[in-house]
Order: structure tokens, then C-alpha cells, then sequence
């Protein structure tokens, strides 16, 4: 079985933001750095990030390239992304040896202390379900899904991102990423009719809501609760500039995460959620939409690096909100800011095609507090990048997060 081809691909026009011949060979890139990337590494994993720009293997596992930490997920999007573009019985064998990987890990309790499941399990595993009916694939899913319940904190209502429960400085820590890992909850319950991972991802959604969204409309990066009495403590930074600043990806994610919880449990509080984070978003971001690392950074006189993958989350949140609102002047600003940002990362951050790239985007950020991949590609960055092209070239297709909701708002 291939892979199918959900819709046709649409004429790009000017008004889809890129120019048509710039998006076309962007796509074509990607699609090809997709498929030398399943030959330089096969069953092996790339890093988080670039090492001088390429990719290497993962470290931190029992061998070289093994499945762990949070990103991994990310690599099996791509393949699948590539998949539905340019179907090939290569991309979905590389796709389901990443499944198996996925499920292996499951079974061996591999790393599985963190709220990141989501980001694991949604793009590899839901989708190969989804796309190929691959029920090994849906069970690893749901068996995710479950483990992220574990993590649930009853009277704070809400999931604590990193290790385990009662960790120290840990216990009743929420991040504002953790938005996007409340999908494989939703599609969980409307997968299995059970509306406990619903219920528990629509409370953690609330509280992302009320604390971690600031009044100005800025973001907290984390958010700590007293894990027993559930009453609320204080914000946070881990990868910020300062508690009281607004770092930039976290910014991305709030756009993102909350227009997703918005399809997903219709509440419009999420939506309007949506709506705060992307006004300081655009308001704090560069007119080229690449923003610096921090939003507390306006302009290049800072010294601070910019933060492609940033960008790349922004653009495919902005272009789904875009589609939810109902005010057309408002659907089109953020249409256009989306546009703008794509068109600034495929003229000013893709690799040179002649240097046969590992990676989708150059200059992008993980943790400059750590010194942990600043100016390197990550493959955060490179997967929304990719789905960011998806969307463009196929404005009816439905994100991997909402996989269950495949009509269109």
C-alpha cells in the first residue's frame, strides 16, 4: 500500500504568499532532503540539533542514533509529510520502521517521563494509523496517551511537563509547549469513545489559559503549581531571557496549542487565547517575521540571534487561526504575517541545495541559557517548516494534530 494522495495539489497563487516558483522548489527541496536524510541515517535518529549545520546521530541512548529524548517524533513527520507529497513505497518503509521504533520504546518504558508525548507519538504514530490503517501504529498511540495520563496532577489540574511526580523543583511544573501535546489526548478519546483524556487535556488547556497566558498577553514559559493543594505558585523561565520576559518559541507555541484546543473542544476561551498570543506575537515579532530568541528583543543592535524555527511553528499556527476566526480582516492579517514569514525563511534560511543538505532550516535556536544549539538547525524547526509548505500547497489538508477532525472548520 502507498501512501495516498489526500487532495490535489492546488496552483499556488501570489496571494498563498511565496512566489509560486520559489514555493514549488522549496517543496521539492524539502521532499528531497527527506529522502536523503532515510539514506544517511536509515533506522538511526539525527540529533535535536545541527552540529555546523548537519545533523548527527542522537546521543544520550544506549547506541548511537537510539529513540529517546522529545524530538524523534519530529524525523517521522517528516517522512510522512514527504509521503503524502510524493508518494513512494521508500518513504512509507522508512515511516513504519520509525513506528516500530516508536512502539518498541513504548513497550520498554523509554524516556517517557516528560509531557512531550505528543510531540512524539501525534506525527508518527496517529499518522501512520490515519494515512496507512496501521493498527500497531494505533496502539502504541493509545498506550502513550495513557502514559501521559499518568502525569496528571489531580488538583492543580494539570500535567507536569518533567520528570517524575514529587521531583523536586519538577513537582507541578506546566509548560506553555505542553498546548500542543494535548492532542494525542483528544484524538485519544474520540479514538477510543473514553472522554477521560479529554476532560483531563480540556483542564490543562484552562490552566495553560489563565496563568501561563500573562495579562499583557505574553507567555510564561512554565508555570508551578503546589502539587498537593493545586494552588497556583508562580511563573517561570527554563529558556528564556528572564522570568518576565516573553520567550519567542514559547509565544509560537501558545498561538498554536490554543488553536488547537480550540477544534478540538470547541471552547472559544482557547480560541480568544489564540487570538491574544498571536496580536503579541505580531506585535513583538520583526516585519520579516523571523523573530530573536526572546520577544523582549526588537532589532538587530541587540547582537541576539533570530530563531528560525520560531518562525516555522508561528506560520502554521497564524495560518489556523486563520482560518477560525471569523473576522476576514483579521483572518487576513494573519494570513499575510504567515506569507511574509514563510517567504523570509525559504529566500533567507534553507541550506544551500549544493552543499546536499541534512537539515530544512538554517539559524534556528534551542536553549541559549544552556548554550545548547544556538544558530543550528533543529528538527522542530524543520517539521513545521515542512507542514508549513503542506499547508500551502494544500490548504485543504488537515495538520497531523487534528487527525479525528478531518472536516475542515
Amino acid at each position: 500500500m502507498t501512501l495516498p494522495v489526500t487532495h490535489p495539489a492546488p496552483r499556488p497563487t501570489r496571494s498563498q504568499g511565496a512566489e509560486p516558483a520559489g514555493l514549488a522548489s522549496a517543496t521539492a527541496l524539502a521532499l528531497a532532503t527527506v529522502r536523503r536524510n532515510i539514506e544517511e541515517f536509515g533506522e538511526r535518529f539525527p540529533g535535536d540539533c545541527s552540529v555546523a549545520d548537519r545533523y548527527r546521530d542522537r546521543v544520550g541512548g544506549p547506541v548511537p542514533g537510539a529513540n529517546v529524548g522529545w524530538t524523534t517524533g519530529f524525523r517521522t513527520g517528516m517522512i510522512w509529510l514527504a509521503g503524502e507529497l510524493s508518494p513512494d513505497p521508500v518513504l512509507e518503509r522508512a515511516g513504519l520502521r520509525d513506528v516500530a521504533s516508536f512502539t518498541q520504546r513504548l513497550a520498554r518504558r523509554v524516556d517517557l517521563e516528560t509531557h512531550d508525548l505528543g510531540f512524539l507519538y501525534m506525527p508518527s504514530c496517529v499518522t501512520a494509523w490515519r494515512l496507512l490503517g496501521d493498527r500497531d501504529g494505533r496502539a502504541a498511540a493509545i498506550g502513550a496517551a495513557d502514559a501521559l495520563m499518568t502525569r496528571f496532577i489531580e488538583p492543580a489540574g494539570i500535567f507536569q511537563a518533567w520528570g517524575g511526580l514529587g521531583d523536586g523543583d519538577q513537582s507541578g511544573r506546566a509548560i506553555i509547549d505542553s498546548g500542543m501535546n494535548m492532542p494525542l489526548l483528544y484524538w485519544a478519546s474520540a479514538e477510543t469513545g473514553d472522554p477521560r483524556y479529554a476532560q483531563a487535556a480540556t483542564r490543562h488547556m484552562r490552566q495553560l489559559r489563565d496563568h501561563l497566558l500573562r495579562r499583557d498577553d505574553s507567555t510564561f514559559h512554565t508555570f508551578i503549581w503546589h502539587a498537593q493543594t493545586g494552588a497556583p505558585l508562580r511563573g517561570t523561565t527554563a529558556q528564556g531571557y528572564s522570568d518576565t520576559s516573553c520567550w519567542a518559541r514559547g509565544q509560537a507555541w501558545a498561538i498554536y496549542g490554543f488553536a488547537l484546543g480550540s477544534r478540538w473542544s470547541g471552547e472559544p476561551t482557547f480560541l480568544d487565547a489564540a487570538r491574544r498570543s498571536a496580536a503579541y506575537y505580531l506585535d513583538h515579532a520583526p516585519a520579516d517575521g523571523v523573530p530573536y530568541w526572546d520577544l523582549v528583543f526588537q532589532d538587530d543592535a541587540s547582537g541576539q540571534p533570530r530563531d528560525s524555527s520560531v518562525a516555522a511553528i508561528a506560520v502554521c499556527g497564524l495560518l489556523e487561526l486563520a482560518n477560525l476566526v471569523s473576522d476576514s480582516a483579521e483572518s487576513e492579517r494573519y494570513r499575510r504575517a504567515a506569507l511574509t514569514a514563510i517567504d523570509t525563511l525559504i529566500r533567507g534560511y534553507v541550506p544551500d541545495p549544493s552543499s546536499r543538505p541534512n537539515a530544512q532550516l538554517l539559524h534556528g535556536v534551542y536553549d541559549i541559557p544552556s548554550g545548547a544549539g544556538v544558530d543550528e538547525a533543529n528538527l522542530w524547526g524543520d517539521y513545521f517548516y515542512v507542514e508549513a509548505l503542506m499547508r500551502l500547497i494544500r490548504p485543504a489538508w488537515t495538520p497531523y494534530w487534528l487527525t479525528g477532525l478531518e472536516t475542515p472548520a
